[in-house]
């Protein structure tokens, strides 16, 4: 199918654009990084600080309010000072059992820059479920509102380690500690600066068990600055321009000064999983832009008021959610003034059908995105800056070296399927900072990841004529669903 023309889609992009992208970027990685550092604390020091928008946070599409990069410095750092006065200390986890919403993005940045480790619970997660991640991680302190309370609360006497619960809104009144008591209590200081590794943990957070139980991958802080080529060449630049290699290299170098951008990101994706999590909250808050943040039900008429609402600009959308949209609302901009300029879909292929309905309808060519929770956002489209072939998992971003491997390890030749693998090096020899640091716990299942120095991802693909990936299924058969398995 020939994708007609889109808002975001330059007449320019080329395949030799892609090539160039490829060759010529180059990683900065600094000895020392933070998350929190990067995501707040360099924003927050800026003098636009009290005005610059971090956080849209609305209950309802249509009613909350603001937080500025200066009020989220201000309560990371009373509950930074919080946990540590309670004893939590450097590389102890933490667990977030919470919605989209504003404490949610303060509890993430107090825990990095703490130097503890942060650890995504779903709010879907039953007690079972809830149980094994937090006995297995040894978590010292859980940050739960009123919706998961009761579940966490039914298994805390299995969980000999977990000392401190602190709960918000009506779960404050079960918890160890009310949110708005501790933090009110709390230091008002500026928590010292984060003094990080690069390849410290920051995150752990659990597969979705599909092929075995729930294995929990260790992510360091530098895998964020390893998921911002993808992120930015599948938002088509998310505001910046990518027209040089150097200027995608300097737009992920936590050094660079960057510009001012007019983005705004919402995305339905829970920031308890990967894909809400280093898809959408982190990226989006690097770049010092505003994320909405809405923890309610998902539905066709919901997405659409709150991107007219919030003028949302940059979004990632599942393809179920994308067909839900175009079944209620075939002609959505008779209806919605929308802002829309790219956008980003994972989780099975788009299809035609909905291909064009974005196209169309929503006026941008949607770049669908392969990665998993261990190695994140490492395949995928950039149809600003390269064409797309709807249906592929797209292209190696630039970055990162990803081939079709077979069983020894050799590249397989076109067509013939084999295993979706990166390498620890770019194209260029230097280390690929995506990676996660090794399963908890589990270094025997860390090492069976590996041939050497490719990371296989379990995804059966084969590599067209054009270096184009097309996903096949599972190696074990067990998930073909789909690709993206960034669960939970």
């Amino acid at each position: 199918m020939a994708a007609g023309p889109a808002r975001d889609n330059a007449p320019t992009a080329t395949d030799d654009h892609y090539a160039r992208m490829r060759q010529g970027f180059a990683w900065h990685v600094p000895a020392r990084f933070n998350m929190a550092w990067a995501c707040c604390r360099r924003w927050s020091e800026r003098p636009d600080a009290t005005e610059r928008i971090a956080v849209l946070d609305y209950p309802t599409p249509t009613e909350g309010g603001f937080y500025t990069y200066s009020a989220l410095r201000a309560a990371a750092d009373r509950l930074a000072n919080a946990l540590k006065a309670l004893g939590v200390a450097r590389g102890q986890r933490v667990a977030i059992v919470m919605p989209q919403r504003f404490e949610t993005a303060v509890a993430y940045m107090a825990v990095l820059q703490l130097g503890a480790v942060a650890m995504p619970l779903s709010q879907l997660f039953g007690p079972e479920a809830l149980e094994y991640r937090l006995q297995d991680a040894a978590a010292v302190a859980a940050i739960c509102d009123q919706a998961s309370m009761s579940a966490l609360l039914s298994v805390r006497g299995a969980c000999p380690q977990l000392q401190h619960v602190i709960g918000l809104g009506a779960g404050a009144a079960q918890a160890d500690h009310d949110w708005a008591a501790l933090l009110a209590t709390a230091s008002a200081e500026a928590f010292p600066e984060p003094d990080t590794l690069a390849d410290d943990p920051a995150v752990l957070i659990y597969t979705s068990g599909t092929t075995g139980p729930p294995k929990g991958a260790l992510i360091p802080h530098r895998a964020l600055i390893g998921n911002l080529p993808g992120f930015l060449c599948s938002q088509n630049g998310f505001g910046f321009a990518l027209d040089s290699p150097e200027a995608l290299s300097a737009l992920c170098d936590p050094a660079s000064a960057l510009g001012a951008s007019s983005s705004v990101f919402w995305s339905p994706a829970d920031w308890a999983w990967t894909g809400g999590l280093m898809d959408a909250l982190l990226p989006s808050l690097y770049f010092g832009r505003p994320i909405v943040a809405y923890g309610g039900r998902f539905g066709p008429e919901t997405a659409f008021e709150l991107m007219q609402a919030h003028g949302v600009t940059h979004s990632f959308l599942f393809p179920t959610a994308l067909k839900a949209m175009m079944k209620a609302y075939p002609r959505p901009r008779k209806q919605f003034k929308l802002k829309l300029r790219a956008m980003m879909s994972a989780g099975e292929a788009v299809g035609d059908a909905v291909f064009a309905y974005c196209r169309d309808e929503l006026g941008v060519l949607v770049n669908e995105m392969f990665g998993q929770t261990e190695i994140n956002y490492v395949v995928g489209n950039c149809t600003k800056y390269w064409p797309a072939k709807p249906g592929s998992m797209g292209k190696g971003y630039p970055g990162h070296n990803v081939k079709v491997i077979d069983d020894d390890g050799n590249e397989c030749p076109v067509g013939v399927p084999g295993d979706v693998a990166v390498n620890r090096f770019d194209v260029h020899g230097d280390p690929d900072p995506i990676f996660f640091l090794g399963y908890w716990k589990n270094p025997a299942a860390t090492q069976g990841k590996y041939t050497g120095d490719w990371c296989r991802t379990g995804d059966v693909a084969v590599r067209d004529a054009d270096g184009y990936l097309w996903y096949q299924g599972r190696a074990d058969d067990v998930f073909k669903a789909a690709g993206y398995r960034i669960g939970p």
